[in-house]
Parts: structure tokens; sequence; C-alpha cells
């Protein structure tokens, strides 16, 4: 793909993902004080992606999936990870214990292990190695158990009110936060397998 056309199709999941924020901005369910906690890190990351664009342009296949994230979680904002009428009706069909929505989710994160790879290949002295995707799959790790400290956190400082308990979504669950990084495990270890397609990006002219 030539640099235009990706420039192009960026500029279409730019476009995709504003929609969907737009949408996400509209009467959340909880308020908009839940909304912001949950979408907060998402438009931090689109700020900065968009801001060094010209200097450090992505591949197509990490934009793809940044685009993907992004739009869970402004979903995941609108209406409370705990309450995504398509989990919730999941969980009524096959009487299920909670919303798997927020489990889903920390899934599709592990994907984001491809970005940290391609980060890594481009930034640093690293080659591409069983040692480098290990060294990106504890990044991706590190994230996802910094992400739960500030879930802790914000119980303290939160005092445990309703916005805190919306924004943590445990639904009762008092192994959240393990159950949460095991999925984010096994989303990473599964992307891992489809490494060699952001090889064959990174291997085009630039």
């Amino acid at each position: 793909m030539s640099r235009k056309k990706a420039s192009s199709l960026h500029f279409v999941l730019l476009f995709v993902v504003m929609l969907i924020l737009i949408w996400s901005l509209i009467k959340p369910e909880e308020g908009y004080k839940v909304w912001l906690m949950e979408v907060s890190p998402s438009l931090l990351v689109l700020i900065f992606l968009i801001s060094r664009y010209n200097h450090f342009r992505l591949t197509t296949v990490s934009y793809c999936l940044i685009t993907l994230l992004v739009i869970l979680t402004f979903i995941g904002g609108h209406y409370s990870y705990s309450k995504v009428p398509l989990f919730t009706w999941l969980k009524d069909y096959f009487d299920l214990k909670r919303n798997h929505y927020d489990r889903f989710g920390h899934f599709l994160k592990g994907s984001m292990v491809i970005v940290i790879l391609e980060i890594l290949l481009r930034k640093t002295a690293l080659l591409k190695s069983k040692t480098t995707n290990f060294i990106a799959l504890c990044i991706t790790l590190a994230i996802g158990a910094f992400y739960e400290i500030i879930e802790w956190a914000s119980t303290k400082i939160g005092k445990e009110g309703k916005a805190t308990k919306d924004f943590l979504g445990m639904q009762g669950d008092i192994w959240d936060s393990q159950l949460d990084m095991t999925f984010l495990l096994a989303g990473s270890i599964l992307s891992l397998l489809f490494t060699k397609i952001l090889y064959k990006e990174l291997e085009k002219p630039r």
C-alpha cells in the first residue's frame, strides 16, 4: 500500500473513531463522570497519536488495532462496561452470573502487544525474535496491571461512591482484577501468533 493510500485509510479510521466518540458522548448511561473515567486513557492516546502522526507514523495494522480498542472503550464508556446491551442479553439468555463485556474487552486489549512490538522494533535496537515478543508481552501485561492499580486507587480516592463502583464494574466478583489480567494475557499470546502480518507491513517501503 502506498503512503498516500495508507494516509487516506488512516483518515477514514480516525473519522470512524470520531463518529463513535460523538455517539458515546450523547447521554451516557451513568453520567459524564463515569464516562470520562472510562474513556480518558483512550482520549489521551488519540491526542498523542494525532500530534505525532507526521513525526512517527505507525503501520496500518497498528492503527486498525488501536481503532478497535478505542471504539471498544467508547462503547463501554457510553453504557458502562457492566451494562453493554448485547452482553446483558447474552447474560440473560445463557443465565450467566455477570455481563462479560469487560472480560471481552480485556481479551481484545491483548492485541495491544502488536502495537508495542512495532514500537520496540522501530525505536530500539531490538530485532525480530522470540525475546522481543516476550518483552512486548511483558510490557502489555505491565500496562494492564498499572490500569488495575488505578482502578484500585479510585476506590480509595473516590471513597467507593456510585461513580467509582460503576467505573470498576466488578459486579460482585472478588477475582475481577485477576481474571481481567488472565484474559489480557490470553489475548496477548493469541495476538503474537499474527506477528507476521505486522512484519510484512514493516518490510514495506515507508
